[in-house]
């Protein structure tokens, strides 16, 4: 597979935009072991985007959301009740933490989880709230919220 790269500029743009549904199809929260991915694009259209929403099979309360571009470029992910994550400088970031797009290394670098946004991660559908907003993503997907 090719690898995809963006300026940090053109990513940090891309976190920032506006980000409407494609549809109004209704989805269903994941139970455990799922995932779910929604498309959701730029007000112009012209930009692509997916929101990839997953739960552990084992511990319900473990879940990433992601937002990526281009199909492959993740921009920002969260992870929660996951391992600590090693960045490229050999510092140990505990989980829960944001992984988010930096030039040259993907999301391979993670920063604790901003406690001013991210208020109540125990409460995983906020959470998911907190995360599509962070992401800017205005007009959210119609998801189910199910059993939690």
């Amino acid at each position: 597979m090719a690898e995809f790269n963006l300026i940090q500029a053109e990513a940090d743009a891309l976190i920032k935009m506006e980000k409407h549904r494609i549809n109004d199809e209704r989805n269903s929260f994941p139970f455990g072991g799922e995932s779910l991915t929604l498309p959701l694009q730029s007000p112009d259209k012209r930009e692509g985007f997916l929101l990839d929403i997953y739960r552990g099979a084992k511990d319900l309360a473990k879940i990433r959301y992601q937002n990526r571009e281009r199909q492959i470029i993740i921009l920002v992910r969260l992870e929660i009740k996951g391992p600590p994550h090693r960045n490229p400088d050999e510092e140990e970031i505990p989980c829960p933490h944001l992984h988010l797009y930096r030039e040259g290394f993907g999301d391979k670098w993670v920063i604790p989880l901003p406690t001013d946004i991210f208020k109540n991660i125990e409460d995983l559908w906020q959470t998911l709230e907190d995360f599509m907003k962070y992401c800017n993503i205005t007009k959210t997907p119609f998801i189910e919220r199910g059993l939690f």
